[in-house]
């Protein structure tokens, strides 16, 4: 009888896993288009079509320019319309942008017209991100219930970063094989794959209430997306910067750090699925924030290559429940049907984090040397700690 009493909780959780993994694999499929022409296209644009490495640059950023100013419209579409519809609508928008593609590969004797194509295949594709990643959250939150919010949050970061992973490589295989008009046909065939799995899938229906209008949502959840940002920072200066950091000490192993940086991010999501349930969003963000802060300051003192990867090591680890921990109280402090908005405008902290750690960063660097950097950022990350435990006392959790 206890055998079965013990093992009943865990048939329940790889249940209630497999259903959330139904739903944010369309999350995956959106990311994965994503995913697959990164690496390919800066090269294309610079050494096939003849354009400086600024024109190169600019393609790529269009995408997470058009996903930040596009986030609080998906949420709010998302709260109108149902999840499933918007989901639906951002797989449309990576298939337009797969088509966009497509026509640029076929416009190769007009180089400008070919750019203009990527361009707005590339702004599109923002859009089409947007949509897809907050609708199935709030789809996979309708399906198994607002008690697990955490946990499809965190299975949706999980699949985000594996089709990044995935996509990047795999886009420049295909690329060799059969150039851009190859690579191009790929995502439209999974866009249209994603579209049909997820037509006949349950709905979940929207809210009758009217939400409330942006700025009342922002009000709501500004200082704990200000928190986000701030922890945000930690994985921006890892991704972006740890190989010249390594090239700055003359070190090799730059890629096995970024390495040990993904693994433990995605690890940590997988050993503690229900830890935010059980110890509540500001307890678990404290504890990640403060191993996070920790990671970053090895990886300022290391003098030692093994030194650096143990810190990144530690900042992946540290970052990863930051996001589904500060969230799951963001969306608490509106009411369901405002859900959708409160989570993407917490989100977009987190592009807009991103967006500009990496021209801050590099200004810094010119000044003041690269290691400086993760101290600075180690020191911020400490200030979204103090945020943090300064929520957690004013809230009460965790007394007794």
């Amino acid at each position: 009888m206890s055998d079965q009493s013990a093992t009943e909780p865990a048939q329940r959780g790889l249940r209630l896993n497999l259903l959330i993994l139904s739903i944010v694999m369309f999350n995956f499929a959106s990311y994965l288009t994503i995913g697959l022409p990164l690496a390919v296209l800066p090269g294309f644009v610079h050494d096939t079509l003849g354009y400086s490495a600024f024109w190169a640059g600019l393609v790529i950023s269009l995408q997470y320019l058009s996903t930040l100013l596009s986030r609080p419209h998906a949420g709010r579409y998302a709260d109108l319309w149902g999840a499933k519809k918007v989901v639906i609508v951002g797989l449309f928008g990576c298939l337009l942008s797969g088509i966009c593609t497509l026509l640029a590969a076929f416009t190769l004797a007009m180089p400008f017209v070919s750019l203009a194509l990527l361009c707005l295949g590339r702004l599109i594709l923002g859009l089409g991100q947007s949509f897809a990643g907050t609708g199935t959250t709030l789809w996979g939150v309708g399906r198994v219930g607002s008690l697990h919010i955490g946990r499809v949050i965190s299975w949706n970061g999980i699949v985000t970063y594996g089709a990044m992973a995935i996509g990047a490589p795999l886009g420049v295989l295909i690329f060799r094989s059969g150039g851009l008009l190859l690579l191009a046909s790929v995502i439209i065939l999974i866009c249209l794959l994603a579209i049909a799995l997820a037509w006949p899938r349950a709905k979940v229906k929207a809210g009758k209430t009217e939400p409330m209008p942006f700025r009342a949502v922002l009000g709501k959840v500004y200082g704990l997306g200000l928190i986000l940002a701030m922890g945000s920072a930690g994985f921006g200066v890892i991704a972006t910067f740890i190989t010249l950091f390594y090239r700055d000490k003359g070190w090799d192993g730059a890629a096995f750090a970024l390495t040990l940086f993904s693994a433990a991010f995605v690890g940590t999501r997988l050993l503690f699925p229900n830890a935010i349930n059980r110890r509540g969003g500001l307890h678990v963000a404290s504890i990640c924030l403060l191993v996070e802060a920790i990671g970053l300051l090895l990886v300022w003192g290391a003098f030692d290559p093994w030194m650096a990867k143990a810190g990144a090591f530690l900042t992946g680890a540290g970052f990863s429940l930051v996001f589904p921990a500060i969230g799951v109280e963001a969306v608490k402090k509106v009411p369901s049907q405002s859900q959708g908005s409160a989570l993407a405008t917490y989100t977009a902290f987190m592009d807009l984090s991103l967006g500009i750690t990496g021209p801050i960063a590099g200004f810094i660097m010119s000044f003041a040397g690269i290691p400086l950097v993760y101290l600075l950022t180690a020191l911020l990350v400490l200030v979204a700690l103090a945020c943090t435990l300064r929520l957690k006392q004013r809230s009460g959790e965790g007394k007794a």
